[in-house]
């Protein structure tokens, strides 16, 4: 998981790049379509084709919109925002996820991590300011909303990993986000320049990486445990910013991210708490073995 964030931010930076000169939905397109060839290439190489093949069409359709819009309004907020600011934003998704692994997955979250959500939900108003400016922006609002798309899409991938193999669901996903953004873009595109191919091949080649590290992470962990380690892309973020664009975080930014990382920790040392105590009498579920 932390590979997969590592590479996301190094994508978020290209993505950043390239919105500068292209409408956020065709940026959207180049990051689904430029990373296909590395999985079909890591598919020939170490896998089957045959891994490809999707027992569960519908659902991959339905991750392929959620796709489309969670980059998206990511894409035009990382425009209007820096990337720390959106990544702050963004931190309530693993926050999220760990709720929702409750109804969805049916998964047991102890009441000392439904604190650590709250806390760590606070963390997440004290960076955006008591009165909530931060949200009120456009960027803002786009960050909060892709937040919710990604929580929402990360579940689904437990539930899909119960049929389908990790190729076949970032495959299907890219195919689908690829698809739908292409076809929506269609009328509006933006000519590709030449001076801007090592933008598309780092899209591509990190959103691949990104993709499927953290696919494996949601297959083979409980979402509870893998969620919290996505706080530590608000430290690439913070270092890009630096480094890129000069920008430095408030006080305010850190203090409320400290919660945030602190809330996150807790939740990783209670589930393992759980999953020790549980170990020796829970046999190995079939879902977490890779296929």
């Amino acid at each position: 998981m932390t590979v997969a964030v590592a590479a996301f931010a190094v994508m978020d930076v290209t993505m950043k790049r390239l919105v500068e000169s292209y409408p956020p939905l065709q940026v959207t397109f180049l990051r689904a379509t430029a990373s296909l060839p590395f999985l079909l290439i890591a598919t020939t190489f170490f896998g089957r084709f045959s891994d490809l093949i999707p027992k569960r069409i519908g659902l991959h359709l339905m991750r392929g919109f959620l796709g489309v819009i969670m980059l998206w309004l990511f894409v035009f907020a990382v425009r209007t925002l820096s990337l720390a600011d959106a990544y702050t934003i963004y931190m309530s998704a693993p926050l999220l996820i760990t709720a929702l692994s409750v109804p969805i997955l049916r998964e047991h979250v102890g009441w000392r991590r439904w604190v650590a959500i709250v806390v760590g939900l606070i963390g997440v108003v004290i960076v955006l300011k008591p009165t909530g400016t931060g949200l009120i922006t456009i960027g803002g609002i786009a960050a909060l909303a892709s937040a919710i798309c990604y929580a929402i899409s990360a579940i689904t991938i437990k539930v899909l990993s119960r049929t389908d193999s990790g190729p076949a669901t970032i495959f299907w996903t890219l195919s689908f986000i690829s698809i739908i953004s292409g076809a929506m873009v269609a009328f509006d595109w933006t000519p590709l320049r030449w001076e801007h191919w090592y933008l598309f091949f780092g899209v591509g080649l990190f959103g691949a990486i990104g993709q499927h590290f953290i696919t494996q992470a949601f297959r083979l962990a409980s979402p509870a445990v893998v969620a919290p380690i996505e706080y530590t892309a608000l430290m690439w973020g913070m270092l890009f910013d630096w480094i890129l664009w000069l920008t430095v975080p408030s006080s305010r930014m850190l203090g409320g991210a400290a919660i945030i990382v602190a809330s996150g920790l807790y939740i990783i040392y209670r589930e393992r708490l759980t999953m020790s105590a549980t170990k020796p009498a829970t046999a190995p579920s079939p879902d977490t073995v890779s296929p």
